[in-house]
């Protein structure tokens, strides 16, 4: 084999390898969602971002909307000394929302849907892609 053709083989295995591996898969739904419409940040841990120009009673009322909406009736908020959370059960999973205001008119979401010791990227995802229609609908 030629050092040419070593060197064209070496970035396709690496790539193959980097699919193949569990943890690449966060990674590569982050890449992929970064060229999308929705602003919705993915962490390789699973854990959902989005800020929203609206003020937080809003985004919370958004919140427990998009819950009722996806068939997650079973939701409570506590205040804590930067925000809310919002804690929610659905069938094998818990779920936090986390609510940050930014300002009087912009507030930081983190959300977290958990199924054991595992994290769900596609639910918190999609919660936040539900919130965010609800507070168009308002």
């Amino acid at each position: 084999m030629d050092a040419n053709w070593s060197s064209k083989i070496r970035p396709i295995a690496a790539a193959i390898g980097c699919a193949t591996l569990t943890a690449c898969a966060p990674l590569m739904m982050s890449a992929v969602s970064t060229g999308g419409s929705r602003a919705v940040s993915h962490t390789l841990d699973g854990v959902s971002y989005r800020t929203f120009a609206a003020p937080l009673p809003r985004v919370k009322d958004a919140s427990f909307s998009a819950l009722k909406n996806l068939g997650i009736e079973s939701a409570s908020a506590t205040k804590s000394e930067q925000g809310e959370t919002i804690a929610a059960k659905a069938i094998e999973r818990d779920i936090e929302i986390k609510l940050d205001p930014l300002t009087s008119k912009a507030t930081r979401m983190r959300v977290v849907a958990k199924n054991g010791l595992f994290r769900d990227p596609a639910t918190s995802a999609e919660i936040v892609a539900q919130i965010e229609k609800a507070l168009g609908k308002t």
